[in-house]
């Protein structure tokens, strides 16, 4: 043990008191961390920062770590003492050694050399790991001997990594204690252990300080108080009831701050470094997000159970948390003033463990509908408000992977990608100071009380395998290539440009089913009755009997439905209007024998209507929804097996043959079936799904011929069908298994229609009118391996693949968002009990894209990558028209996600159009209003008076620029249509009704005026009529001299 002389008690608290309120002011006022769930939450939309593309500051450390129990091994070789976890895992593990202890684990201390190499394939900067305290002294002891061939060992290591330009983070103690101690003490229950503790560090301070510039004194000391001594399920396994682990809690604070003010006094000044604790936590947020009241107060009082337990008394206030006291009462251990002050602000930077062990225990925690979510951005801020705004460094960030993934956790990489974004968002975002980020852990080890069942290593490790080899995962290349980059810096191709589209770019607005009102708004056309009103001043209608009136048949602009419906569409701009007619309310048996005529007629007044907007209609024949009964179909069809039944593909014919007929004088563009790939998915055989596909094809083809042979020289309409059409990305960029998934996902869901229609660019024509090869071949084998007879992929006949091939006058893409891709792994089928879908892909996403409330990821470049994909496989012939996209928005009016939407995905529309020379034609936005809530509509519903949403703006402005100009300019191609109307004439054309009644007035007022001046200018003649008399009766009484009469010459 190395003496040190000791502060005066005096000196020391007032040393405290100036550092505490001049330095850490943040301390002096515990308890604003509650403040974050009052506040909103950040508006990932200001500024543009959907999805944030920046570097972190220079010189911040990146780093991952381990700890020396979980990886070291040699348990008992040259000279280590037994720890309180190998006496633990022995007592448990029986016979099988091997597996269920440490004994060997990564073999870290035989293989150092090998960590270090991995260290280098990463490039970090720092390496974060733990000395044995039982290897260096084997019975706990300081003032013993230590064991000179682990302080070799360490000394070995720490110059390796300073050689490697690798900075060294040391923790004390990660859990192991000597188990002598825990013999003679009781372990952390006895306070001798704080100063026992002290003189350790000082060890180590002494031995390796000179060449270490941060430590920390320990790690979670959480988990080791609940889970060590409360319920057992961490070595030592003592369970001792409600006292105990605050006890241990206190005796383990003590401990720290000694070891701290030792490094403060004696070490600091010539070695300069910097000394703190990693305190791990969880996060919560209130129920259903409502920040009020109670709700704030059980999460505040959630956090400082667990980090505010350590924190509070090292950051703030040197005290526990008031409802720690009040919760636990007696038996929470006390701090005195003196030793408030001595424990208070000793940690020079506050690090943070944030992993799922500290998520296990935070479930536990749960009150009153709480929710335990992995944001680490929000702990951070939370961190930030609560301690005065301290430097933090993530010492332990991270998740954990089921063993059987070896090197290719997927997952893993999302996880690890979630919580850098995080950080960075708390920086650039929030103002946090964070300074550096360690991912847990470098090399796969003994995961405590899960052994080796779950795995947290950046380098795969076979346990069965002697030589330990160190075998990067794709998450180690993943977290290699963050470190290069220093963050997420933007993507070339993500950059904004500037251009237009061409002047015949349909700029839609796409719809579902269009509701049909059967009945006008008047009553005129069905009561034949005459009304006196208000004869008896009771503001009523009374009906006068015996007299009755003739109605009239309605016209289609008494619909006032059509009117305003479609008054909303003009205001847009659009040029295109994509609606779908409904298949069973226009033929309710399915057949001829009954024809819904006045669904006809109601269609007819909304094409009419349109036309005479001059707006183009694209009309959907068939718009199957889960929703709907009968997935969309009349009734009696799909009561006779729907699309497993060939005869509903000669019922769709005679349908579509009524339509063209009906209405195809006023529609330019057909649809036949909308989203047929989505609607396969209500099958759950896979013989089903593929025979429904058939015959969806077969019946599109049919109805395209019949256009193509009896009306297209009168009608000259182009037709169509419309396909659900996301992205797939590779979930993992690093394996190719990822990539061929992710183009056999593409090919189950569009190759399967687009191939038998089309046929791609490289085919021969005689070979085209059939589904992918690839696809044919994937399912034969899945079939072979399976043990069934043959593929389940039905067989176009050499005559139906004539009829099917070139059937499509332009291609129609529903896109929405992009999807992760994987191949589906074998032990998902089991774990799960169910069958793997027939592409056999598994389905991801990345928590770091930006979601709406329905969970639609918003991935603009998806948009451009879709586009290119289908224009390379079937050519750039036929014009592409994306014909439904849009986002769901809760907000009424101010739409911020939606604008994005907008602006973004139509920047990638427009690089694909320019830059790819893509063939696009057309981009309709989904959908015009909302139903009753809001959700995708530019428009309120009317139960909220129709409202113009801020994305209607923006996209009216879209479309009047023609795309993203240069100058902003308004496109002059199309002036009529595309030029913003006046706002005098859009008032006028919204306030008619005003507008007569001002009218009514404005005569009333000229009449009531000429009225006025009439009676004024009658009464002046009056009066002077009768001034005139009276001058008369006077002159009567005078003689007037006779004058001779004027003659006049003519």
């Amino acid at each position: 043990m190395l003496d040190h002389p000791s502060l005066p008690p005096q000196l020391l608290s007032l040393c405290l008191l100036f550092l505490v309120c001049s330095v850490n002011k943040g301390a002096c006022s515990p308890g604003e961390g509650r403040r974050i769930w009052q506040q909103p939450k950040p508006d990932l939309f200001i500024k543009d920062q959907a999805l944030l593309h920046d570097n972190f500051p220079s010189g911040f450390l990146w780093g991952t770590g381990t700890s020396a129990f979980q990886t070291e091994g040699a348990w008992d070789q040259e000279g280590k003492g037994a720890s309180i976890w190998d006496h633990f895992t022995h007592s448990s593990a029986g016979s099988d050694l091997e597996n269920k202890t440490a004994n060997v684990a990564s073999d870290s201390y035989m293989r150092w050399e090998e960590d270090v190499e991995a260290l280098e394939y990463l490039g970090v900067k720092s390496y974060f790991f733990s000395l044995s305290w039982p290897r260096i002294f084997p019975d706990g002891v300081a003032k013993n001997q230590p064991n000179a061939a682990a302080v070799e060992h360490y000394s070995r290591l720490i110059e390796k990594l300073h050689e490697k330009n690798i900075e060294p983070v040391v923790t004390l103690y990660h859990w192991d204690l000597p188990q002598a101690l825990q013999e003679r003490y009781g372990g952390w229950r006895n306070d001798t252990l704080v100063e026992l503790f002290e003189e350790y560090a000082a060890f180590c301070f002494h031995k390796f300080g000179s060449r270490v510039k941060l430590w920390f004194t320990m790690h979670n000391p959480y988990l080791v108080a609940v889970q060590g001594y409360g319920t057992g399920v961490h070595a030592p396994g003592e369970t001792g009831g409600p006292a105990v682990p605050l006890i241990v809690a206190h005796n383990l604070i003590r401990a720290h701050a000694k070891a701290w003010h030792t490094y403060n006094n004696y070490y600091r000044p010539t070695q300069k470094g910097q000394v703190s604790i990693v305190l791990g936590s969880h996060w919560v947020e209130p129920q259903r997000g409502e920040a009020m009241g109670d709700n704030v107060e059980f999460c505040q009082q959630s956090m400082e159970a667990v980090l505010g337990w350590f924190a509070n008394p090292i950051f703030g206030d040197g005290d526990y948390p008031v409802s720690l006291k009040t919760k636990h009462g007696a038996l929470m251990p006390s701090f005195s003033t003196e030793e408030k002050l001595w424990v208070q602000n000793t940690a020079d930077f506050f690090a943070l463990s944030f992993g799922p062990n500290n998520f296990r225990l935070g479930r536990g925690l749960e009150r009153n509908g709480q929710t335990v979510f992995p944001d680490l951005r929000r702990v951070l801020g939370w961190i930030k408000l609560e301690y005065g705004d301290p430097w933090v460094i993530v010492a332990e960030g991270g998740w954990f992977s089921e063993a059987s993934v070896g090197r290719e956790d997927t997952v893993a990489i999302y996880w690890m990608k979630r919580f850098i974004y995080q950080v960075l968002q708390a920086i650039k975002l929030d103002g946090v100071k964070v300074s550096g980020y360690s991912t847990w852990s470098l090399v796969d080890g003994f995961e405590w009380n899960y052994g080796f069942n779950v795995r947290r290593g950046l380098f795969n490790i076979d346990f069965c395998q002697q030589n330990r080899t160190r075998i990067p995962k794709t998450s180690a290349q993943y977290y290699k290539q963050v470190i290069t980059d220093n963050g997420f810096p933007r993507d070339e191709t993500s950059r904004e440009i500037r251009g237009s589209f061409p002047c015949d770019f349909h700029w839609g607005i796409a719809d579902s089913t269009l509701q049909v009102q059967f009945y006008p708004f008047s009553p005129q056309f069905t009561d034949p009755h005459l009304y006196t009103w208000n004869l008896t001043g009771d503001n009523s209608l009374h009906p006068v009997s015996g007299v009755t009136m003739q109605t009239r048949p309605a016209q289609c602009t008494d619909y006032l439905a059509i009117h305003n419906h479609l008054r909303l569409l003009k205001s847009t701009g659009a040029s295109h209007f994509c609606i779908a007619l409904n298949w069973s309310l226009i033929l309710p048996q399915g057949d001829l024998s009954n024809v819904n005529v006045e669904a006809l007629r109601y269609y007819r007044c909304v094409l009419t209507e349109l036309k005479r907007m001059d707006i183009n209609a694209v009309v959907i024949l068939y718009y199957p929804t889960h929703r709907a009964p009968n997935q969309g179909l009349p009734e009696p069809l799909y009561a006779s097996g729907g699309w497993l039944n060939y005869s509903t593909v000669e019922a769709f014919q005679e349908y579509a043959a009524l339509c063209y007929q009906q209405l195809g004088s006023w529609v330019p563009y057909w649809i036949t079936i909308n989203d047929p790939n989505r609607l396969v998915d209500v099958y759950s055989s896979e013989k089903e799904k593929h025979q429904a596909v058939h015959h969806l094809i077969l019946a599109h083809a049919k109805a395209w011929r019949l256009h193509e042979r009896e009306y297209s020289s009168q009608q000259s309409a182009k037709v169509s069908l419309a396909l659900h059409a996301d992205w797939a990305e590779p979930a993992n960029p690093f394996l190719d298994s990822h990539s061929a998934a992710a183009q056999r996902f593409l090919l189950f869901e569009l190759g399967r229609f687009l191939d038998p229609l089309l046929g791609t660019k490289y085919e021969k024509e005689h070979d085209k009118g059939d589904y992918p090869q690839e696809m044919k071949a994937h399912l034969e084998e899945r079939a072979r391996v399976t043990g069934i007879p043959g593929s389940p992929l039905p067989n176009f006949t050499k005559t139906e693949r004539k009829e099917i091939r070139g059937t499509l006058s332009f291609i129609a893409l529903n896109h929405f968002t992009t999807r992760l891709v994987s191949p589906y792994p074998p032990t998902h089928s089991k774990l799960k009990h169910k069958q793997p879908p027939d592409h056999g892909c598994l389905i991801l996403t990345d928590p770091t894209w930006t979601s709406s409330g329905l969970g639609q990821a918003l991935v603009p470049w998806g948009l451009r990558k879709i586009l290119n994909w289908v224009s390379q496989r079937y050519g750039e012939a036929l014009p592409i028209l994306v014909t439904a996209s849009g986002v769901d928005d809760q907000a009424v009016v101010e739409d911020k996600l939606r604008q994005h939407f907008l602006r973004s995905y139509l920047q990638e529309a427009l690089k694909a159009h320019n830059f790819d020379r893509v063939n696009l034609q057309g981009f309709y936005m989904w959908k015009l209003q909302d139903r009753q809530v809001p959700q995708f509509g530019l428009f309120t519903s009317s139960q909220h008076n129709s409202k113009a949403k801020a994305s209607m703006t923006v996209y009216r402005e879209i479309i009047t620029h023609g795309g993203f100009p240069k100058d902003n300019t308004t496109q002059t191609c199309r002036p009529s249509k595309l030029q913003e109307p006046c706002s005098a004439c859009v008032w006028m054309s919204e306030n008619k009704a005003l507008l007569v009644f001002g009218g009514c007035l404005l005569i009333t007022a000229v009449m009531f005026v000429a009225l006025l001046i009439f009676v004024i200018i009658t009464k002046r003649n009056q009066t002077r009529e009768r001034g005139m008399k009276k001058v008369n009766r006077r002159n009567e009484g005078f003689t007037v001299c006779p004058c001779p009469p004027v003659k006049y010459k003519l």
